[in-house]
């Protein structure tokens, strides 16, 4: 559905949820709200009535930032929470004992996990096992809503899951197993609830499947809601909904799942609703839960914050991930796999004793153009690890070796530090194993490299030179998470469709559509907001046609 936005004093917007329209009016300027921040009211006067608001938090920006918080001193109304600990604004977190202080939802701060989504459920059919919804986010404003399961107390051991676990009323799945899913390497703040709403763009609610039936939370009938999503383009949609009332009855899930897909929203789910569905902007309350200005005291809110609040990094341009055995990868000399957990993505991280430099790992990076870009190592640690690990660096004006302690900060990307490099092959980073005490180990397991240089785009052309023949080389990195480089050659001007499918042949993603001129070209894929898995680009020009596959890895 699209929506038609004028802009005047007020934004005025009407969509339809099933069939009856409502207006939303730009209420941004009666609050006091940082910059990159908007506030929608939504309303309609006819029944089914309904009130409901929205923030619109531009997370391309970097002088704004979410957090969550699980609060310090037990339970609270909303706007005292929101003041106390110094947010702009929040809304209201996920499901809570109301009797005590305890949060049946997740809550992930940077390096520690304050709470965890319940485990089982007991139903008149047994005991359940639930994988239930996360809403999270990396240091890279990667966004994701995913089903969880908590494997240990520690983010490290959050592992995501494909689908949640097949529940019915009647059966019980199984208890779900670490080798169905995937270890979470790099949350870095997350809140939990459930259902999932919207997924890849398409209305999929997993009521049953998160064993919501007998919890109180309906489905379909209209109540009050708190609803969390985000777009393709970064944009995160924290609503609440209010409901039970003369002048608004509420949405049911299927109806806030569209109402989140009109909004644009890629992935979405349900937080928590009822009485504990609340708004703020300061000491402000917005909406008016259970009909009146009381507020429900709640454990969790989700908080719109200064950026120093949380250690995110500035919006990026480029970002890749390059394992161990990726293409792009040389190695040299006697490296052993190691058993020690803790590794990126599926891979175990490699080692080499310690020696004179014999045993390297080189890193290629292709990267599409020349620009600044920062460069982090991963490792996994441990007492036997040396402490001066030699990284080199080859980029543009010269080689420089820094030297990192892997006995400490395992399993978390480490800053190596910021270079200029031109894209050409011969450059990259290596680690080899010259250190300085023997008996010690060095380990190679993967970079991440991040632009935040606003020169890169996503399309670029090289016509130095002509191509005698078309080809589509394999992506790289592949694996990837979530953007790898698709490079291909024209050997004559034409039009050119490049589109990505997923393993049921189902198109994802349109990235070329258009005359391309002779030449050697290559095109960005970012896969974020879509789940892993196995995916194929296919290229076509003329009476050529090529495909590859790719494997996106979270």
């Amino acid at each position: 559905m699209k929506i038609s936005i004028l802009i005047t004093l007020l934004l005025f917007i009407s969509i339809s949820v099933y069939a009856q329209p409502i207006t939303f009016t730009d209420v941004t300027n009666n609050y006091s709200l940082p910059a990159g921040v908007k506030l929608i009211k939504g309303q309609r006067t006819t029944n089914p009535k309904l009130a409901l608001w929205y923030f619109d938090v531009d997370m391309n920006r970097s002088d704004v930032a979410i957090k969550p918080y699980l609060n310090p001193v037990g339970k609270e109304g909303l706007t005292s929470f929101v003041t106390r600990l110094g947010a702009f604004a929040g809304i209201n977190g996920g499901y809570f004992d109301t009797g005590s202080d305890a949060s049946y939802s997740a809550l992930i701060e940077p390096g520690i996990v304050r709470a965890k989504n319940i485990a089982t459920i007991v139903r008149p059919a047994g005991t359940f096992y639930t994988t239930r919804s996360l809403f999270s986010f990396t240091d890279t404003r990667e966004l994701s809503i995913d089903w969880i399961y908590h494997f240990g107390n520690r983010p490290i051991d959050i592992y995501t899951f494909d689908a949640p676990l097949p529940n019915t009323e009647s059966t019980p799945a199984p208890a779900p197993s670490v080798s169905a899913g995937t270890q979470y390497y790099e949350i870095l703040a997350g809140i939990g609830g459930g259902p999932t709403l919207v997924k890849n763009g398409q209305k999929h609610i997993t009521y049953t499947e998160e064993v919501f039936f007998g919890s109180g939370v309906g489905n379909t009938n209209r109540d009050p809601r708190t609803v969390i999503g985000y777009t393709a383009d970064k944009h995160v949609i924290m609503m609440v909904i209010d409901g039970r009332q003369a002048d608004s009855e509420g949405l049911s899930l299927p109806e806030a799942a569209d109402l989140m897909i009109s909004l644009g929203c890629v992935e979405a789910m349900n937080l928590d609703g009822g009485g504990s569905s609340t708004m703020a902007v300061g000491n402000q309350l917005v909406n008016l839960p259970a009909g009146g200005t009381f507020q429900r005291p709640i454990p969790t809110m989700l908080a719109i914050v200064n950026p120093d609040s949380i250690n995110l990094l500035d919006p990026t341009y480029y970002i890749a991930k390059l394992d161990n055995i990726d293409s792009g990868i040389v190695k040299s000399g006697t490296w052993a796999v190691s058993n020690l957990g803790g590794y990126w993505s599926n891979t175990p991280s490699i080692f080499a004793n310690s020696g004179s430099g014999e045993s390297t790992v080189k890193w290629k990076m292709y990267l599409p153009q020349e620009a600044n870009y920062d460069v982090y190592a991963w490792w996994t640690a441990a007492s036997n690890r040396a402490s001066d690990a030699p990284y080199i660096i080859k980029h543009k004006f010269g080689m420089d070796t820094v030297r990192l302690d892997q006995s400490l900060n395992g399993s978390t990307w480490n800053r190596i530090g910021t270079y200029t490099f031109t894209g050409s092959s011969d450059e990259g980073v290596s680690i080899s194993n010259a250190v300085s005490t023997t008996g010690k180990v060095v380990v190679a397991d993967a970079l991440r490299i991040i632009s935040f240089d606003s020169t890169l785009v996503s399309v670029e052309e090289n016509l130095l030179a002509i191509p005698s023949s078309f080809s589509l080389e394999q992506n790289f990195p592949n694996p990837f998470n979530p953007t790898t480089i698709i490079r291909f050659d024209l050997p004559a001007e034409g039009f050119v469709k490049g589109v990505v499918y997923d393993i049921l042949g189902r198109e994802v993603a349109t990235l070329l559509n258009d005359e391309m001129s002779a030449g050697s070209h290559q095109v960005t894929f970012n896969a974020a907001g879509i789940p892993s898995g196995v995916y194929f680009f296919r290229l076509e020009s003329g009476k050529y046609s090529s495909s590859i596959k790719m494997i996106l890895m979270k």
